[in-house]
């Protein structure tokens, strides 16, 4: 009797129920440990906080000091050398296979925790339950659920422990840099791998994430959809939660002749935004206008290049930052746009410039893209001028 359970239930509630504590494991991981205490771009109310808090504890046996110092690390060490779960490093089958055990070695070194996990909690929970007994919650939760379900629920239990390994420390950390669509050329390998995220409630808006990490809203474009974002919402209207940052949006407006200080704060905090509408409106209309210029001989090199056209020169190598500047040398339009493209990023990317020093230099870049007589080039040069920041409402 014992092997069945307590509970005489059918294989749809034990499947409802599996998919329902996996998901609010998935929810309190992005909510609590991502956007709340990794980036604190949202405060939570102490009872919804304390929620997750516990449902992590039972569900998963994570301590948020450690998830979260592993993730700052992510983010100051993206795909290099010190980067805890990169697949540019490690490879994408370890990754994919052995996230869970690269996260639990950089959460074992305890410089990592001292450096990066600074402002988690600390009260009396946390020390003394949360943190050190972290077997307890996911060995009761085991216990309860063989008791109510009997060996059912061990398969239900199997299928929990495996769900933060499996989509977290495998899909996203994995996938998440290795394949997907870009919306921004981010100085590192970050994807999107769906516009709908709602699986891993919104992780999967990886590429976006790295964008703008400070954002408690993941979905930036209007066909996505970012679940985590949703719920916060939800959460905000019961004031559970409080948005604290989320991306910038730009506004423009026609017929500014000058840029102001404004101007240069919406460019700046946009920037990706910026160079995104470069790609779009300049680069693509300019390096189709030049393949149909060419015989179908002499367009292999230049569609060899579309992609690494748009990307930072971080994120290419000599050879392909040769192969590039090949390619584009024999059309002086695509060379003159594509020159634009790395002076527009070598203004903010100066060190030390201070405001006023950054608007003159995009007001000499403006003045000087308008010289050069490429009708793209001079229309986006007039669109910079009137860049500005849409209020969030709250």
């Amino acid at each position: 009797m014992i092997l069945l359970g307590m509970l005489d239930v059918s294989v749809w509630t034990l499947v409802i129920w599996t998919l329902l504590s996996c998901h609010i494991t998935l929810l309190s991981v992005t909510v609590f440990l991502h956007r709340a205490q990794a980036h604190r771009s949202v405060d939570l109310h102490p009872v919804l906080e304390h929620f997750f808090r516990f449902w992590l504890w039972l569900t998963t046996g994570m301590v948020t000091k450690e998830w979260v110092a592993v993730h700052r690390k992510h983010h100051a060490r993206t795909e290099g050398p010190e980067d805890p779960h990169s697949p540019q490093i490690y490879g994408i089958k370890k990754v994919l296979l052995e996230g869970a055990e690269l996260y639990r070695e950089a959460a074992a070194v305890e410089s990592n925790l001292e450096k990066y996990g600074k402002g988690t909690p600390d009260d009396w929970l946390e020390r003394n339950v949360y943190s050190r007994f972290i077997y307890l919650g996911v060995g009761s939760l085991a216990v309860l659920e063989f008791a109510l379900f009997g060996l059912a629920g061990i398969a239900v239990f199997a299928i929990q422990m495996l769900c933060i390994p499996v989509l977290a420390a495998g899909v996203i950390n994995g996938l998440g840099h290795f394949w997907g669509y870009r919306n921004f050329e981010t100085t590192d390998s970050a994807t999107n791998l769906t516009p709908i995220a709602a699986i891993i409630c919104g992780e999967e808006l990886h590429n976006n994430h790295h964008a703008y990490p400070s954002s408690a809203r993941f979905s930036l474009r209007r066909w996505e959809f970012d679940l985590g974002w949703a719920y916060l919402r939800v959460f905000s209207w019961l004031r559970l939660a409080k948005i604290r940052r989320v991306a910038p949006q730009p506004v423009f407006r026609k017929g500014k002749e000058q840029m102001d200080m404004d101007t240069v704060k919406a460019i700046i905090s946009s920037r990706l935004h910026v160079l995104d509408s470069y790609a779009r409106s300049v680069m693509k209309p300019v390096h189709a206008s030049t393949l149909k210029s060419l015989d179908k001989s002499q367009q292999k090199p230049l569609k060899s290049i579309a992609r690494d056209l748009f990307k930072g020169q971080a994120m290419l190598d000599e050879t392909a930052r040769s192969r590039v500047a090949a390619a584009v040398a024999g059309s002086h339009a695509l060379e003159t746009v594509y020159e634009y493209q790395y002076k527009l990023q070598a203004i903010w990317q100066a060190a030390g410039a201070n405001q006023e020093a950054l608007k003159h230099a995009l007001q000499e870049w403006c003045r000087q893209a308008e010289e050069t007589g490429i009708d793209c080039l001079q229309d986006f040069a007039d669109r910079l001028r009137g860049y500005g920041l849409k209020p969030f409402p709250g």
